[in-house]
């Protein structure tokens, strides 16, 4: 008998006593072929005959049928046990809402399982794992039960599954996804730019569930004074799931040259070579149009210097 089946036959023994041995076994085995089938199929739930049925995916990534919640026992509110995102290093929140449960917990009890290597980690109010990043957390007469994972790891991704100990045992499974965001400068790593032009530099942070608190710019390793007396410099920033910030100066000159940082507060920095010319290469510099933008190696101009003369060549055929 695994870890997790005798913690809870444990508990069903103490806080249950006048329920008989053969409903505890029928218990710790339907608990058992809970787990034996999500392994075969991770979109099933336990109904409340016994039987296992195929459910299919909400919207919101978890399992439920209509069939299988008995409004006159505890049931899962799946509108409020949701998949959760969650940012690398920073602590997560898995929350199940369990109804109609009432003051039933000397009888039934809520546990957390993950799925990955079905280890049981919370039982009610209590953590039954040794990794002390995984804590339960529940509040009196309240119906969320929550995992709290500390510092979560990619490793930490994957399905956990709610479980009420029911005859059979009822179960909500609920997704994790562990991301790193990234960061991004558009048109990284050189990019040149005509003088008396407008630099235009564009950081997108990609994988952000919450949008970082801030994101500065330096230049040659010094942040960005916005009211300095140069002028013509300003920044705008949108944030979101995917956040970008624009970092505008104006009258480009060569003293603008150098080494420009973003610097998201969520994620690495990434920086770009900026390099402000009087006339040279003039189809390297930052205009707006693709090829202009592309053309920081010499492929890539003579590249488009020979579609330029080519189109010109069937042009003066033409007319």
């Amino acid at each position: 008998m695994k870890f997790y089946d005798y913690i809870l036959s444990l508990f069903v023994a103490v806080q249950g006593s006048h329920r008989d041995s053969s409903k505890q076994s029928k218990d710790l085995s339907a608990l058992s072929a809970t787990s034996s089938n999500l392994n075969n199929n991770p979109n099933s739930v336990v109904a409340n005959s016994g039987s296992i049925k195929n459910v299919a995916t909400t919207a919101a990534g978890t399992t439920a049928s209509d069939s299988d919640v008995n409004r006159s026992g505890p049931y899962f509110d799946v509108a409020a046990s949701k998949n959760v995102t969650a940012l690398l290093g920073k602590t997560a929140y898995l929350n199940c809402r369990v109804k109609n449960l009432g003051n039933k917990t000397m009888l039934l009890q809520v546990s957390w399982v993950r799925h990955r290597d079905i280890h049981l980690l919370t039982v009610g109010r209590y953590t039954y794992t040794s990794d002390q990043r995984f804590k339960s957390i529940h509040h009196p007469h309240s119906e969320d039960w929550m995992l709290q994972i500390k510092y979560p790891q990619h490793r930490d991704s994957g399905i956990y599954e709610c479980q009420i100990s029911t005859t059979p045992h009822m179960s909500h499974f609920i997704h994790l996804n562990v991301v790193e965001p990234s960061t991004e400068i558009i048109g990284a790593p050189d990019l040149y730019i005509e003088s008396g032009s407008t630099i235009n530099l564009t950081c997108v942070v990609h994988n952000s569930p919450e949008p970082p608190a801030f994101i500065f710019w330096n230049h040659n390793n010094a942040i960005i004074s916005y009211d300095s007396p140069r002028g013509g410099v300003s920044v705008i920033t949108e944030k979101g799931e995917t956040s970008t910030s624009f970092l505008l100066i104006q009258n480009a000159r060569p003293s603008d040259s150098g080494q420009y940082q973003c610097n998201p507060s969520n994620a690495k920095s990434r920086s770009v070579t900026v390099h402000v010319l009087n006339g040279e290469f003039p189809a390297a510099m930052q205009r707006g149009a693709p090829c202009h933008q592309i053309a920081s190696q010499h492929h890539y101009l003579f590249i488009c210097i020979s579609v330029l003369l080519s189109t010109l060549y069937f042009l003066n055929i033409f007319t």
